[in-house]
């Protein structure tokens, strides 16, 4: 966390990687000490080593909100978060993946559209599903009937590659966001004129957008 960077430098450098086709991650101080189980977990997935299952040898359902916050606390490097809508992927009893949602929106640039959020995605530590990320989109739509989803991806881990897989559009690029940590290393988006002794930034995110 002690170091001279700023968010240009870092993004700079990744997309130099980019460009050779390699990928960059960020890797803060703070995510390591607080989550290195789900750091370590994201790594391996990273580099193909995780225990492969085929999305159709699972089942999307409806969850509640206790069992998707344990499931994100446990596997998502961010954690669980507010959202609207819970649903979970389950290979016969065994729940190996979560992904919520926002309530629909309705958009101001056509009559009847609605919009909604995917807010957070994730698989349980040592495993990929094929498939499995589209078949939780699926399910949604087809109980919520949105004329889109959109969603980010962090820039410290991803460029959106599996977004963009499943034929999302990227469609916005965010600025680098500035971060207070407290003393259990949690993040809080900072401020305007807050004061910290401990502030982190990360490299922005990007938006992408799947319509129907």
């Amino acid at each position: 966390m002690d170091n001279q960077f700023i968010p240009d430098d870092l993004i700079a450098l990744q997309e130099n990687y980019h460009q050779k086709n390699i990928r960059l991650i960020h890797l803060w101080e703070d995510v390591w000490l607080s989550k290195p189980d789900q750091v370590l977990a994201r790594i391996k997935s990273l580099l193909g080593l995780n225990t492969r299952i085929h999305g159709r040898k699972t089942k999307a359902t409806k969850i509640t909100k206790p069992v998707a916050d344990a499931f994100l606390k446990e596997n998502h490097l961010q954690g669980p978060v507010s959202s609207r809508y819970k649903i979970g992927l389950f290979e016969k009893e065994d729940l190996v993946a979560v992904a919520t949602f926002s309530a629909l929106r309705k958009m101001n640039h056509s009559e009847n559209y609605k919009s909604a959020e995917l807010i957070r995605f994730s698989v349980k530590a040592g495993y990929s599903i094929t498939g499995g990320l589209s078949k939780l989109i699926a399910y949604f739509v087809e109980k919520h009937q949105p004329n889109d989803v959109m969603t980010y991806a962090d820039r410290d881990w991803s460029a959106g590659e599996a977004y963009l897989a499943l034929g999302f559009i990227q469609t916005t690029i965010l600025e680098p966001q500035i971060y207070m940590l407290d003393g259990n290393l949690n993040r809080q988006l900072k401020k305007d004129n807050q004061l910290s002794a401990t502030e982190v930034f990360n490299t922005g995110s990007l938006k992408f957008i799947l319509k129907f």
